[in-house]
């Protein structure tokens, strides 16, 4: 290897181009920027969803509905289904655990007990919300219907 014979590795080196130097440069006129235009401007970017000038999707359709950041979403189960848990397990008392424990829910959700269905035990019920009809066939049994706070 000689001082002499030394060259830049190949593609790694290249002639400058220089924009906006006139015709000779073979860069001059739009300085490579196409024909005229907003794309053609410094400090050009098109807002989100522009469509060209024609009127953006999200213009064309209508606001729709509403999203209540109050609202409070249970995780139903009828008395049905308590019921056939009751005989499955061998227990006369439920709580929001035992329905964690056996799948009905999972640890995040509020239960709310509904009145579908038949029930024939006396049962002790916890959730966070009962529909009336569901306490009424809960105590009509003599079983109790406690509200967790």
């Amino acid at each position: 290897m000689k001082l002499n014979t030394l060259k830049p590795a190949k593609g790694s080196s290249g002639k400058e181009k220089r924009i906006g130097r006139g015709e000779g440069s073979g860069h001059g006129g739009t300085s490579t920027r196409g024909m005229n235009g907003a794309k053609q401007r410094s400090g050009y970017s098109a807002k989100l969803g522009f469509q060209g000038g024609q009127m953006p999707i999200y213009r064309q359709l209508p606001k729709h509905g509403f999203n209540n950041p109050n609202k409070v979403e249970y995780k139903v189960i009828n008395l049905s289904s308590l019921q056939q848990l009751s005989e499955k397990i061998n227990s006369t008392s439920i709580s929001k655990e035992i329905l964690i424990e056996n799948g009905l829910i999972s640890k995040k959700d509020l239960v709310k007990i509904l009145a579908n269905g038949e029930l024939t035990v006396k049962l002790d019920v916890s959730a966070d919300a009962f529909s009336q009809a569901a306490i009424e066939k809960i105590e009509a049994l003599k079983g109790t219907a406690t509200v967790i706070e």
